[in-house]
């Protein structure tokens, strides 16, 4: 399947900003069953964007904005071709763990297994992780390693609403635990954290969901979306959205992977000035079953007008807010 994606973040600022520096990661990954076919990044106020890779293979474009603006606009267009991925069976055997810890001893997995921000264990989790039958970790390495992870995933998918705006991006998993809600990146924290601790690599990956008319999604249309990918014999890297309770399928378009969330944000950032700033975030992707025709500017010229437009309407409204006070 082929995916026209078009990712628009606005930051505005209650007043004049300068020495704006970002980082952004919204390049789609071309690895796997993935591929990214052509990608274009383009900011207002103008500015000079570098490109380079981290080191978990993501890039990631750098621009700073020196002078003086109220607003900042990144728009990324993004023309990917996902296929469906290997299929998994229903078990692994009884020397999955044996090859999984020997993968780990042979690899540069440390990483994925260590406890990091977003993604620790803490007494809330220990608890979660009896309740789903899995708090003994010897026990549990007795059953099939697949098992183990879609135990973790129903688990999750039945014990925690998900529900927008009931945490933040920088909330700790246990807000996610303790008010048994959340949002995708909650559910991937959880699962990864739970199988960190029963020895199973597992990391977070940011990216996109296509959700198709009609169908009931946990997460929100319109916006990033957020899984899990765990490491498993045969297979590699294999993607699991507990938020939904599936496989990762050639819906999911992934942009970056990380140890968690503070390794992966599709855009950070610092400004100098001392003023209040607003996000607002838009993601459109439209499928295709044949890639839609080359366009000479990705970011189009309509798109550019509408922002301008729409700033100006919203300075109309501000000063007619101020006249009637």
């Amino acid at each position: 399947m082929f995916y026209s994606i078009q990712h628009v973040t606005k930051f505005r600022y209650s007043g004049p900003v300068s020495e704006s520096i970002m980082e952004v990661r919204m390049h789609p990954r071309s690895e796997g069953p993935q591929r990214c076919l052509s990608f274009q990044l383009s900011v207002l106020p103008r500015a000079h964007i570098a490109v380079s890779r981290d080191y978990l293979g993501n890039t990631v474009h750098h621009f700073d904005v020196p002078g003086h603006h109220k607003r900042l606009v990144i728009v990324a267009d993004a023309l990917v071709d996902v296929r469906p991925p290997a299929e998994l069976p229903d078990v692994l055997g009884e020397f999955a763990w044996d090859a999984l810890d020997q993968m780990i001893a042979d690899g540069d997995h440390w990483e994925m297994l260590m406890p990091s921000h977003f993604a620790r264990s803490s007494p809330l989790l220990e608890a979660f992780a009896r309740e789903l039958g899995l708090g003994d970790r010897e026990e549990a390495r007795k059953r099939d390693l697949l098992a183990v992870v879609r135990r973790v995933s129903d688990g999750m998918y039945r014990s925690i609403e998900y529900a927008k705006k009931t945490t933040r991006v920088d909330s700790p998993i246990e807000d996610a635990l303790s008010a048994r809600q959340g949002v995708c990146q909650d559910y991937a924290h959880v699962m990864i954290s739970l199988l960190r601790d029963l020895g199973v690599p597992a990391r977070y990956v940011s990216g996109y969901l296509f959700h198709r008319a009609g169908e009931k999604t946990r997460s929100a249309e319109g916006a990033t979306h957020a899984w899990v990918e765990v490491l498993i014999p045969g297979f590699g890297w294999v993607g699991f959205d507990p938020t939904n309770n599936v496989l990762a399928t050639d819906r999911h378009v992934r942009t970056a992977v990380g140890r968690d969330y503070a390794d992966v944000p599709p855009t950070k950032g610092v400004y100098k000035g001392s003023v209040q700033s607003e996000l607002a975030v838009t993601v459109r992707v439209t499928p295709s079953d044949a890639p839609p025709p080359a366009e000479e500017d990705p970011a189009g010229v309509e798109d550019w007008s509408t922002v301008v437009q729409e700033d100006a309407l919203e300075s109309a409204l501000a000063q007619h807010q101020q006249q009637q006070q």
